[in-house]
């Protein structure tokens, strides 16, 4: 489904119209609608962001179908270009399943004090 669709769909299922998820977010029903229709590409993260919080969506997903990804990942990787862009790839080769179990090995490594 293409992004607009998807916010389309997900905006009717919570029951916002247009004009009052459009007042929500920040920006205006023309644009909104614009946008659902697939008539303009989707916008930016603080905007698809808010979109998300509005929906109750994760906002790392809604940006993910938007084409994008959050602005602190790049940021991440930016900061360790020697080892976050190799395990990015090799995590991406692991099965869902093995995906949690490295996230729950990676919480029990990271215990906040």
């Amino acid at each position: 489904m293409k992004f607009g669709a998807t916010i389309r769909s997900l905006r009717e299922a919570k029951g916002l119209s247009l004009r009052k998820f459009a007042e929500a977010v920040g920006i205006s029903p023309t644009y909104t609608s614009k946008i659902e229709r697939n008539e303009f590409p989707p916008p930016g993260e603080e905007t698809i962001k808010r979109m998300a919080d509005i929906l109750d969506q994760n906002a790392d997903e809604l940006l993910a179908s938007a084409g994008k990804a959050s602005s602190d990942i790049a940021g991440m990787v930016k900061k360790r270009p020697d080892i976050l862009p190799t395990f990015f790839r090799r995590a991406s080769k692991l099965s869902d399943e093995d995906l949690r179990k490295l996230m729950k090995q990676m919480e029990k490594m990271h215990k906040p004090e």
